[in-house]
């Protein structure tokens, strides 16, 4: 007897505490406006993966920027390709400056009038070779945009997928909503009928709200990652009604171990870009050696003289040539050959590290599928049975309310594992196709 006095005791405790706490959490739940939708219905625009990475090429800023670089080489190849100004003096010698004629007393002769035009002959094919290295600078800016673009396509599919699986969280979290909504109507018609206390209606409406929470909470991933998404897009204007269109990808990935290989060393436009650049350090080092040769200087000049006598007139000829006895550029011919086994040494370090680039894809990838597939093979579908029966247990009085959260609550951790998988391998895929060089885009 006196057992079930504590017990009646403690319940009525819990239920004044309840019946307590249910206003003010209900009171600190924040307010829903009318026109409020589901992340689904929200979009007025619909998007693809596809379209995001063609607007993002479009658009992107820092690849705007980079595409610059391209424009400022060939800028590089007008200057290369001109040749040296002549040099015109004009002058003026003995001149009369009291303006009465040719003064006896002057010694130094009648004035004299000169124009003096040079020339500079470039040696040692100067102006080629300044235009080959131009030249190659052109095609080594021009690859390196495309590895922008790769890297830059494979940023908008990470963050399409990350939006993808923000929705499907949001998808599963509205789901759970759904039911557990079905599960508050039950209590509150067995209340009324009076086959279930008040106090388990009351902590049903709490479980309510933390359901309610975990919407509000997975809805602001999915606008933080739309908005990410829009940001590398180049959007200037964030829009908050976008929706995106399209499933987490699947399927077997595009390569195997060693065509990732091959593709990656045929393909990758940064190994690519280093290769040309070892050629312009090459034809660099050729211009330097040429810069070591002396250029000729060859000039004519015109004489004017203004005497008492009359006026004469002259032409002269001139050649003349830098003595290389100190400067022969030796430091930029030492400079460009260090720089072309630099590169050399950046080649071989890129080509280890796209070797282990494509094992760590591939690494990652067997995880994910590993991951996956152990989620759907077992634990989907065990969880699900879990859930049902702990519902249908808790419908017929069998178990309590928390066994039967217990249940929802393993069931949604499995369902945002397996979402959280599904994006893990999506990714692995986009990021197989990105190191084997098939992720770019001219």
């Amino acid at each position: 007897m006196n057992l079930h006095w504590l017990q009646a005791g403690a319940l009525a405790g819990r239920t004044r505490w309840l019946l307590f706490l249910c206003p003010l959490v209900l009171a600190a739940q924040p307010a829903q406006p009318p026109s409020t939708r589901s992340a689904q219905g929200l979009a007025d625009e619909t998007l693809t993966i596809d379209e995001a990475v063609q607007e993002a090429l479009e658009h992107n800023l820092g690849l705007i920027a980079e595409r610059y670089n391209v424009t400022i080489a060939q800028a590089a190849t007008i200057t290369a390709a001109l040749r040296p100004n002549p040099v015109l003096s004009l002058g003026g010698e003995h001149l009369d400056l009291l303006g009465t004629g040719f003064d006896l007393e002057n010694g130094a002769g009648p004035s004299e009038y000169i124009a003096r035009t040079d020339f500079v002959i470039e040696r040692a094919n100067k102006r080629r070779r300044r235009i080959e290295t131009a030249r190659l600078g052109v095609e080594t800016a021009e690859l390196e945009v495309t590895e922008a673009i790769r890297q830059l396509v494979l940023e908008i599919q990470g963050a399409f997928v990350d939006a993808q699986l923000a929705r499907e969280n949001v998808a599963l979290a509205e789901t759970n909503l759904g039911n557990f909504k079905q599960v508050v109507a039950v209590n509150e018609r067995r209340v009324r009928s009076g086959d279930l206390a008040e106090v388990e209606l009351l902590r049903t409406r709490v479980a309510l709200l933390q359901f309610q929470n975990e919407i509000v909470a997975r809805r602001s991933d999915l606008r933080t990652a739309l908005n990410r998404l829009q940001l590398l897009m180049g959007r200037a204007t964030i829009r908050g009604d976008l929706r995106i269109a399209g499933e987490l990808r699947s399927g077997p990935a595009g390569f195997n171990r060693e065509s990732a290989k091959r593709t990656a060393a045929d393909s990758r436009p940064d190994l690519a870009a280093l290769r040309r650049s070892q050629a312009r350090s090459l034809a660099e080092l050729r211009l330097e050696l040429a810069r070591g040769k002396v250029d000729y200087t060859v000039g004519t000049e015109y004489r004017r003289q203004q005497g008492v006598n009359g006026r004469a007139n002259s032409l002269g000829v001139f050649f003349s040539l830098p003595l290389p006895v100190y400067d022969r550029n030796q430091g930029e011919i030492e400079r460009a050959r260090q720089e072309q086994r630099q590169v050399e040494a950046r080649i071989r370090e890129l080509e280890l590290g796209i070797a282990v680039d494509v094992e760590n894809a591939f690494v990652e990838h067997e995880a994910a599928r590993e991951q996956l597939e152990s989620i759907e093979s077992r634990m989907l579908r065990e969880a699900r049975e879990v859930r049902e029966i702990a519902e249908y247990s808790y419908s017929r009085g069998e178990a309590s309310l928390i066994e039967f959260l217990d249940a929802q609550r393993a069931f949604n951790e499995v369902m945002q594992a397996h979402n959280a998988a599904r994006a893990a391998y999506a990714q692995s895929l986009y990021q197989i196709d990105a190191v084997a060089g098939a992720g770019g885009r001219p």
